[in-house]
């Protein structure tokens, strides 16, 4: 019997999912402590695995917001045109298995408790995080199925991202906001460098968004490794619908588009392709969470935009909504800074605070305390689900439900 089968560690899938959850840091849960300062360990990981991520070609997504949107237009629009496509993205909504999909498929179970339970003395031997296993677990199953491409989009920056060992065949910057400032810096043009690091010599970067002072960040890096940088916001195109429905994905299509543009040499993607890539969304990668209608009379929508920037686009939506009363269900993590988000919520309508089921979430009463101050007014709930069950029940067919404020919010009434 070989060493490594000495050490194989038998596990169920659900052991598996809470050892990976309770052993290891996890910024989603834990905060600060889960950011690590280098890519040593994900470097020594792909060497352990014989360097998976060699295998595939690949597209990364960096960016404040609409990575998730991004990356799962591209991998609908890929699987429109015949390629086997993997997606590696995070948070989840309900399962740990949606950060990675082959042609919208979730990784199987047996893949990760195999993986895991193989692996596992190695991950103890040199603390790996969460993050840093779940990215070789990705790189791997995308490696060992032979994608015909993987869309990889980072958990948190750029720069000291566990994913960028990659070199892709573009790189994509979608924005820059104000989020996670305690890791990446306190003003944009450092959550820009930080997000610039993904940038690589020779390889073409499309940026989303830019403001004057982030373009000349990204432009600096771009010009010092030789990247072709494109600025897709300045691009004139056609029009394409989307099932994405916010009016925020305007400017993701665009960032699609040019993308796609640029992979067309090594993945051709036909015109009807595109339209049914961008048309079919939800249905071809199984996304969730954005702009999505879960009740109609009164209509409910749940949106997991989280942060200034996210939320100022989000919030003058529904302002265009029409009805009687507006109801919003808001729970936030503990380490958002509510006064650059709470000014952004609208003061005409009835609140129903409650706090996310995780460690990370802000307790209800704080939350309500803290809103009074910008004339925010409602009741606290035990649960994100009781207060979205008491939004319904105390609305008219006119009313209008808005739920969200956290990815974890949004998770737990889907």
């Amino acid at each position: 019997m070989t060493d490594n089968l000495c050490h194989f560690f038998i596990m169920t899938y659900d052991e598996t999912i809470q050892w990976m959850f309770a052993q290891l840091p996890m910024y989603q849960l834990q905060g600060a402590s889960a950011f690590k300062k280098d890519l040593t360990n994900t470097l020594l990981l792909a060497k352990y695995l014989t360097h998976p991520e060699e295998k595939i070609k690949m597209v990364h997504i960096a960016g404040t917001n609409g990575k998730g949107s991004v990356s799962n237009m591209l991998a609908s629009v890929l699987q429109e045109a015949g390629y086997k496509t993997g997606l590696y993205t995070s948070p989840h909504l309900k399962d740990f298995r949606e950060r990675i999909k082959i042609n919208g498929q979730d990784i199987g179970k047996d893949f990760i408790m195999e993986f895991m339970g193989k692996h596992r003395p190695f991950f103890e031997a040199n603390d790996l995080s969460f993050f840093e296993m779940t990215v070789g677990l990705a790189l791997d199953c995308f490696a060992q199925e032979k994608v015909d491409v993987a869309i990889i989009e980072t958990g948190l920056g750029g720069r000291l991202d566990a994913t960028n060992i990659i070199t892709p065949l573009v790189s994509v910057i979608t924005n820059i906001g104000m989020d996670h400032t305690q890791f990446l810096g306190n003003t944009l043009q450092a959550i820009a460098g930080e997000k610039a690091g993904i940038i690589k010599p020779g390889v073409p970067v499309v940026i989303g968004e830019y403001i004057p002072e982030t373009k000349t960040i990204f432009t600096a890096k771009a010009n010092e490794l030789n990247a072709p940088i494109y600025f897709a916001q300045d691009s004139v195109n056609e029009e394409y619908e989307s099932d994405l429905k916010g009016n925020y994905q305007q400017q993701n299509k665009k960032t699609v588009l040019q993308t796609i543009k640029l992979l067309q040499e090594q993945l051709p993607v036909a015109e009807n392709q595109l339209r049914q890539g961008l048309l079919n969304v939800a249905v071809n990668t199984g996304f969730m969470g954005r702009w999505q209608q879960i009740h109609t009379n009164p209509a409910a929508i749940a949106d997991t935009a989280h942060n200034s920037h996210g939320l100022k686009l989000v919030m003058e939506q529904v302002q265009q909504q029409k009805f009687e009363t507006l109801r919003i269900v808001f729970g936030v993590v503990n380490d958002k800074d509510l006064n650059e988000i709470l000014p952004l919520l609208p003061k005409h309508a009835v609140y129903y605070f409650c706090k996310p089921d995780i460690f990370r979430g802000l307790d209800e009463k704080k939350l309500q305390a803290a809103a009074v101050n910008y004339g925010l007014v409602g009741n606290v709930y035990n649960s994100v689900k009781q207060a979205y069950a008491e939004a319904l029940a105390q609305s008219t067919p006119e009313d209008f439900i808005y739920i969200g404020g956290s990815t974890f919010v949004v998770a737990e009434i889907l």
